[in-house]
């Protein structure tokens, strides 16, 4: 589906930037090849780690920045307790309310993940079954690749209060962004069926495995005409990777998290709450002091922790605007880079990518050689393994069920996530391309493979 304007294709993840430009950097004040090699020199050597997408990576820099405010919390915790804590965190709460496009900080909550930021929103709804604002029976709607953790959640918090699941079942290899509506559609249709009612609709804005950027704006859109009465966006791979404007977006809720590409330490994630009259019903579900102060508040102390990963975003963004473009600069290189590299390999290969580059963040989903034999789970788990153990390549493998599927049919059933991210070089690649053909001349199937 082509981008009816700018702005659409923008809040579904494009080139565009809502930010104020920022002051043009000198060629000596930006970033060098050197520089960033000396930043992520901490990672283990002989390892082609083409894997940001699952824990993101942190520079030296700001590993030394997160020590400095552990140390500085530890040579005087009263003080800092009381006297800088929290102003600390409305700081960087400040900043990525900026970031996000976000109307007010008090919509910016600090969390440490968005397994975390799930509970909160499936919490509340939760409660709306439980203590009958829901009917029971209505539903939630979810698309079939959500995290296991938000799955989880919702078993937690929703079934179990009376709410019904309906799952949207998306295909894969896909080939439009048609093809995504057409699902969501009749899965709200489900929904609603017999005078029911969709309470909350989860969309990931990135699918984790197999990897897609979803149209996320196209979905809240539809969301809204169809009477949906609230929408989380799940978009944990999002911030770093693809365009964020949470005005545009126009959900209720929205979670990215900050380790995985805006080169956070783990753990934290930003929770976005749109100002609503639910907001002072929404609560983390550690309970301190702070409760009933506001999610922002009682997120920002919820006991005694290490809070220097909330403490560190002012240094990430200086870290991040050392290179040309800030964020936009950088994740539009990864973008690019990542599908050069998959065209690589499925040329190698004689394979295919998983979905048109447009809807590829800065991660790639690049079929594997059939004759690897990739028939099901643990096959994928094992071919991941032997591929790090015996050939230093970290990489996901993803199985694809094909239905109908007869023995020695040539089919795609598995694929590698690639990510790239500023440290990756070409060779990185090129070992998982060498790793992946010595194993198809040598014979090698899935089923002959063993974790040691």
């Amino acid at each position: 589906m082509e981008p009816a304007n700018d702005d659409e294709d923008r809040a579904n993840g494009s080139d565009h930037n809502h930010l104020p430009k920022r002051p043009k950097l000198s060629s000596s004040s930006l970033i060098t090849d050197s520089e960033i090699r000396e930043e992520f020199a901490h990672h283990q050597p002989g390892i082609a780690r083409i894997n940001n997408g699952s824990f993101g990576s942190c520079p030296a820099s700001i590993i030394a920045a997160q020590k400095r405010w552990q140390l500085r919390f530890l040579q005087q915790p009263d003080d800092f307790f009381l006297n800088h804590l929290q102003k600390r965190i409305l700081h960087s709460r400040t900043i990525i309310k900026d970031v996000i496009n976000a109307e007010h900080v008090e919509e910016v909550s600090l969390v440490d993940n968005a397994t975390t930021a799930a509970a909160i929103v499936l919490q509340h709804v939760g409660w709306s079954f439980a203590e009958g604002r829901f009917q029971k029976g209505d539903a939630v709607v979810m698309l079939h690749c959500a995290f296991q953790a938000v799955k989880k959640s919702i078993e937690a918090y929703v079934t179990r209060a009376g709410g019904s699941v309906i799952v949207v079942h998306l295909p894969f290899p896909l080939f439009s962004e048609e093809e995504i509506v057409a699902e969501f559609r009749k899965a709200l249709a489900k929904g609603k069926a017999n005078g029911k009612k969709v309470r909350l609709a989860i969309i990931d804005h990135i699918t984790s495995m197999p990897c897609v950027v979803i149209p996320v704006r196209d979905l809240v859109k539809i969301c809204r005409e169809e009477g949906v009465e609230r929408v989380f966006v799940d978009a944990a791979h999002a911030i770093g990777n693809v365009h964020v404007d949470v005005k545009e977006i126009g959900a209720d809720f929205y979670v990215s998290n900050l380790h995985k590409w805006f080169f956070c330490p783990p753990s934290v994630a930003f929770l976005y709450c749109r100002k609503s009259p639910v907001s002072p019903d929404l609560h983390h579900p550690v309970v301190s002091h702070e409760y009933g102060n506001g999610l922002a508040i009682e997120s920002a102390w919820i006991g005694t922790r290490d809070y220097s990963s909330q403490l560190v975003i002012p240094e990430v963004l200086e870290f991040i605007n050392r290179f040309e473009g800030g964020i936009e600069g950088i994740r539009m290189r990864n973008h690019n880079a990542v599908i050069e590299m998959g065209q690589m390999l499925t040329n190698a290969w004689g394979t295919t990518l998983g979905c048109p580059p447009k809807m590829s963040p800065s991660m790639a989903m690049v079929g594997l050689p059939a004759s690897l034999r990739i028939l099901s789970d643990k096959d994928a788990l094992n071919l991941r393994t032997h591929l790090r153990d015996h050939f230093g390549v970290e990489v996901p493998i993803h199985y694809q069920e094909i239905k109908e599927l007869q023995d020695g049919d040539a089919c795609v059933t598995g694929y590698a996530r690639i990510s790239h991210q500023v440290y990756n070089t070409v060779d990185d690649y090129i070992k998982l391309k060498d790793a992946i053909l010595q194993l198809v001349r040598d014979g090698v199937t899935c089923k002959m493979l063993h974790p040691e």
